[in-house]
């Protein structure tokens, strides 16, 4: 049910910049933050996204040994290198020597003065080639973050071992797995823009290319709330997307740590994967125990699983996970309100949706958690939310119906109370989306309404 570790890994951001004071340059945390801006929101939603998926997109950047390859789906990939590196085989741990080409995308305003950023990517790594994505944010008084790592990732495991990268901050920002965030946001201080840097690697002295067909910016700056507004029901509809449960895999591979409550993302990842069309072939489900039910979720759980946070629930890795596979797009953003789910949902895209509760906040789902992943697969007549829980002891017990005003509020919210009393964080929103490559045109305008272009 942890899987997402979202509100627990962001709760610690205050200690992680708190302490990341000490360590910069000459002690000091950088220009004060009463210069900062007062934060401002498009259109009301509090989100902003932008994409690099055009050819002329790809163009904008500054190129050290990139490409842009035109097409029906354009893509980045390596001309010539322009540099090397070395670094250890992870399964022999001999030292092996990558070339890489740099692209640096130009400076990004956020229409929404943000206090979080989160970059999700769509790539196609073969055997031999890998990429790391970096961001670096501009300041509300002007200054620049650090470049922040956001992980090294390959589709597969034979080359890296896929990873985020831990103690990331100057003392007003930090990196905490997949999210860039501003430390204290009561001060005012948020993130105007962004730049983004991708550095493909391959194999030295090969033709290898990583082909990388989207990169997904969000910003967002959603206002603390314990409660958000109810919305009026617009869509009854439910799509026919495969069940799984996490808890079928309790205690297999606890090298991806584990199964049971820690898989809750893959496994939803998972399901939306299959719901498009695609799963593994037998070829690469050889290695799973052929005793284990359901061996494509073991599969999505290793190709998701982060080395360094030591889980699969890293959102960017789950959706670059799902579109790895051929004609799907992936992007982790936010929605606003239930009502843009609604609409995605009618247009036949399901959505994994991130959130936090106590048992008795949520009737039905019999359980309470820190952070967890479902699929929301459709709507009653009456406006509920129908949802593919994976927190479920059986796959036939996985599609639960949970009350639309309880679902709303502990998905929306960006604070609770927790079971000792704290007011801890919430998700305020936050959702994976996968769809086709060349989405349909209701599919377009919903996701259009969603801010995804």
């Amino acid at each position: 049910m942890t899987g997402s570790a979202g509100t627990s890994r962001r709760a610690l951001l205050t200690a992680v910049c708190s302490a990341a004071v000490a360590v910069t340059a000459g002690g000091s945390a950088g220009p004060a933050s009463g210069s900062a801006l007062p934060a401002g929101r498009a259109g009301g939603r509090g989100v902003a996204n932008h994409a690099w998926a055009s050819y002329a997109d790809w163009e904008q950047g500054a190129a050290e040994g990139t490409r842009t390859v035109a097409g029906a789906r354009p893509y980045l990939a390596i001309a010539a290198a322009a540099g090397r590196v070395q670094r250890a085989d992870p399964v022999s741990g001999r030292a092996v020597t990558w070339e890489h080409a740099v692209w640096t995308g130009p400076e990004q305003p956020l229409a929404v003065p943000s206090t979080e950023a989160v970059v999700s990517w769509n790539a196609h790594t073969p055997a031999g080639t890998w990429l790391r994505t970096e961001v670096r944010g501009t300041y509300s008084d002007g200054t620049l973050t650090p470049w922040y790592s956001l992980g090294d990732w390959a589709s597969g495991d034979q080359d890296i071992r896929r990873a985020s990268a831990d103690g990331q901050g100057d003392g007003r920002s930090a990196v905490l797995t997949d999210t860039l965030a501003i430390g204290d946001p009561a001060s005012g201080l948020r993130l105007t823009a962004c730049r983004a840097r991708l550095t493909l690697h391959r194999r030295a002295g090969t033709a290898l290319t990583p082909r990388v067909h989207r990169l997904h910016l969000m910003g967002s700056d959603i206002p603390d709330r314990f409660t958000v507004p109810a919305s009026v029901p617009a869509t009854a509809r439910e799509l026919a997307v495969p069940r799984y449960s996490q808890n079928t895999h309790i205690g297999q591979y606890p090298e991806y740590d584990n199964g049971g409550e820690a898989w809750c993302s893959p496994t939803s990842s998972q399901m939306v994967v299959e719901y498009w069309g695609h799963r593994p072939a037998p070829e690469d489900l050889a290695w799973v125990d052929p005793a284990y039910a359901d061996p494509q979720v073991c599969h999505a759980a290793r190709a998701t699983y982060d080395h360094t946070y030591r889980g699969c629930g890293n959102w960017p890795f789950n959706a670059a996970y799902a579109a790895s596979h051929p004609g799907l797009q992936a992007v982790v953003t936010r929605l606003a309100t239930l009502t843009e789910l609604e609409g995605l949902i009618a247009a036949g895209l399901p959505v994994i949706t991130s959130q936090s509760f106590r048992a008795e906040e949520l009737t039905g789902a019999g359980y309470g958690t820190a952070g967890h992943l479902m699929t929301v697969v459709g709507f009653t007549a009456d406006g509920d939310v129908i949802a593919n829980d994976p927190s479920s002891p059986s796959n036939a017990e996985v599609r639960r119906v949970y009350r639309r005003r309880e679902w709303e509020n502990v998905w929306l919210r960006t604070r609770r109370y927790n079971a000792a009393g704290k007011a801890v964080g919430g998700s305020g929103g936050v959702c994976y989306l996968y769809f086709p490559a060349e989405p349909d045109e209701r599919q377009r305008r919903a996701l259009a309404a969603a801010g995804i272009g």
